[in-house]
């Protein structure tokens, strides 16, 4: 059996972190599918503009779509959308077989609406509209605004991707509002059986930026110190994620939340993103083994999936070493490195990337549309 398949026996989804035609067309998704057991795909702007941008695969779409867009934003929603609809019908019999439960593929809206509730409600709704698919989920960023717009959408049935949650706090304010959102579509008459979402917690980019920190205290300390120091490189994503998860496990619980289950709720489930080692000096695979537990999703970009494939090992160790990770983190702390400032900036910055990306894409997507036409 497939190492990635061993996931799913401990309660963990594989999911894959990538989209294409070219891994649509050559029948390379199903094959996870079958194979590997991936239960989802997540897609994201900086995905689509590698796959548009960087290939031929959309040469036929390009050429029926183009002459008739009014603008580069069109285009690129045809063609990705198209995307999302044969991703969806891949995954439609994990969809089936989970109950709603799994089986999703994930579409973002634009990272420009970022901070904008009205355009984020709107376009949500549209791109929802458009696909058609029941095992959507429709990406929002964990922004103040984002997290207004989870609840109003969960309110409405809408299956949601919560994306670029770095800070316990936001993670812990990102699940009130998913709660929150049942409770009203509860109340409105709907069927809490087919609602579903995932919270992204991401992960590596945590330690490549508390790493970098460490290092100019590191070079500037000695003896016991300086050695305090080093120990506490490259466990604060790890620690981050595993209090995270605490924090799932004791908000879906309790009266309020058995209230909910009692009308068919299912948890938001907590979705372990960026989790492609960035620092070849770590295990390759530290993500996805560190974080195997029940009612979690791990999103793995190809790289990770083929090094979990050939050598990972799916424990349960999500719940191991809780107490050391809140004594690492408080040892950061203590250190002058600030968790707080740390995510506060990974979210600026994430919101950068994406739309950084985004206009590249609608620039590459222009400039086809433009050559076609």
């Amino acid at each position: 059996m497939s190492r990635l398949k061993e996931l799913h026996k401990q309660g963990q989804s594989f999911w894959l972190d990538n989209l294409g035609r070219g891994l649509l067309r050559s029948g390379a998704l199903a094959r996870l599918v079958s194979e590997d057991g991936a239960r989802g795909v997540t897609s994201n702007p900086a995905i689509f503009e590698k796959s548009i941008g960087g290939s031929s695969d959309y040469a036929d779409a390009l050429r029926q779509f183009a002459p008739k867009a009014p603008d580069a934003k069109w285009l690129y929603e045809q063609l990705a959308v198209r995307d999302i609809q044969d991703a969806a019908d891949v995954l439609r019999p994990v969809y089936d077989e989970s109950r709603g439960q799994d089986g999703f593929v994930s579409l973002e809206v634009s990272p420009a609406l970022a901070h904008d509730l009205k355009g984020t409600l709107e376009e949500a709704r549209r791109l929802s509209k458009e696909v058609g698919k029941p095992n959507l989920l429709i990406k929002v960023p964990a922004t103040a605004e984002g997290i207004s717009a989870i609840e109003q959408l969960v309110g409405e049935g809408m299956n949601i991707n919560v994306t670029l949650l770095f800070a316990l706090d936001a993670y812990e304010k990102v699940a009130l509002a998913y709660i929150a959102g049942l409770e009203k579509y509860a109340a409105a008459g709907g069927d809490l059986r087919r609602s579903a979402g995932v919270a992204s917690f991401f992960v590596s980019r945590v330690d490549v930026a508390v790493d970098e920190q460490l290092q100019v205290k590191i070079a500037a300390a000695a003896g016991p110190q300086k050695q305090a120091l080093e120990m506490l490189l490259g466990k604060a994503a790890i620690a981050n994620a595993k209090l995270a998860y605490k924090r799932y496990q004791e908000l879906f619980a309790g009266e309020r939340w058995q209230a909910l289950v009692a009308k068919g709720a299912c948890t938001q489930r907590v979705l372990w993103a960026s989790t492609g080692m960035k620092n070849p000096a770590y295990r390759d695979v530290a993500y996805v083994e560190e974080l195997v537990g029940p009612d979690t999703v791990n999103t793995m970009p190809p790289a990770t999936a083929d090094a979990f494939r050939d050598h990972g090992v799916a424990e349960p160790r999500l719940t191991r070493g809780v107490d050391e990770a809140a004594a690492m983190l408080k040892a950061l702390e203590d250190a002058g490195i600030s968790m707080q400032q740390v995510t506060g900036k990974l979210l600026a910055d994430g919101l950068t990337l994406f739309s950084d990306a985004f206009e590249k894409l609608l620039a590459s997507t222009e400039k086809a549309r433009a050559a076609v036409r």
